[in-house]
């Protein structure tokens, strides 16, 4: 009979090549159906670094030359890790697959000289919530998206600057920075977060925007806009159509009526990007989570939860 041991040896873990997308998209594809499928066909090309890139790599669990299992890995500061799109075919489940691939992304990441390696779980999914706290990592943080519409005519009761040294100086100092551990969405990777700096500040208004509340008690809230995309969506009669979403990496205000007039100022910024929905990261508290419903914009039924793992711990 075969043993643990037996099973583990058999593991191979290597590089993602472009000949394994056949065999990913496959144990991947019925993934999720419920909820729309699984995103790593769609980005599985774009993932693949080339032998000189350093920062970031997709390693791949082999049995048998038959792939098995996937995962990333990313470094988005000189010392944050972040690891994200771990999947197991079905049929290698609980055989110490995910263990694997948890290892060697860590062992990478160390490599790189990172400090801390960070992951995102939806809540729902319990099974990987599981995996992620008996692999070693802990509780950070959770935030829920917000979804106002984009409008050209949105207003609020207070005025919203774009200065990036107000929502600076707002962010240092508010409970949502507390809440959210310094972090917020990485412009230069989606789906993911890192600690913001008053840098990145600077250099979204520059490139992307950046807003800051200021009431007539003074500053009252900020939010930046991290990136904007493209999805292509398929009805059921076979026709396909562009939807750009534009994606704002953090939300945070004092009262309602910043809420309002922050969201207002999210809307026109949507609307001059061209995009058709937005989604906004708020930190998931009841303050946070009701205004949103209470100003009359959309909210996503769950948040988010987003775990770490100290990389300067020595590895047993």
């Amino acid at each position: 009979m075969p043993t643990d041991s037996d099973a583990d040896s058999a593991i191979e873990i290597r590089r993602a090549t472009p000949d394994d997308y056949e065999a990913v998209a496959g144990f991947t594809s019925e993934i999720w159906a419920d909820r729309g499928g699984d995103y790593i066909p769609r980005v599985y090309h774009e993932w693949l670094e080339n032998e000189r890139e350093q920062g970031k790599k997709t390693f791949l669990a082999a049995v048998d030359d038959e792939a098995v299992g996937i995962v990333q890995a990313v470094m988005l500061s000189p010392d944050e890790a972040w690891f994200q799109g771990m999947r197991v075919a079905a049929d290698y489940r609980q055989q110490g697959v995910s263990r694997r691939l948890n290892e060697a992304a860590v062992a990478w990441a160390r490599e790189q000289g990172a400090t801390v390696g960070r992951i995102m779980i939806f809540s729902w999914n319990a099974v990987s919530l599981g995996a992620a706290r008996a692999s070693g990592f802990a509780p950070i943080t959770e935030f829920r998206f917000a979804h106002p519409d984009p409008d050209p005519d949105a207003d609020g009761p207070h005025r919203v600057s774009n200065d990036p040294t107000a929502a600076w100086r707002y962010w240092t100092h508010s409970d949502a920075r507390e809440h959210l551990s310094g972090l917020g969405f990485a412009p230069e990777e989606s789906w993911a977060v890192r600690e913001l700096t008053r840098d990145d500040f600077e250099q979204l208004a520059d490139e992307m925007a950046v807003f800051a509340v200021e009431s007539d008690a003074g500053l009252a809230g900020m939010a930046y806009r991290s990136r904007t995309y493209d999805r292509e969506l398929e009805s059921e009669d076979g026709q396909t159509r562009t939807e750009t979403w534009a994606e704002y990496g953090l939300a945070a205000w004092d009262e309602v009526d910043a809420c309002r007039s922050l969201f207002a100022a999210i809307a026109r910024d949507g609307a001059d990007c061209g995009a058709d929905k937005t989604r906004v990261v708020i930190p998931e508290t009841v303050r946070f989570v009701t205004d949103v419903p209470l100003v009359g914009t959309d909210i996503a039924d769950e948040p988010d939860f987003v775990l770490g793992i100290d990389l300067t711990a020595t590895p047993t």
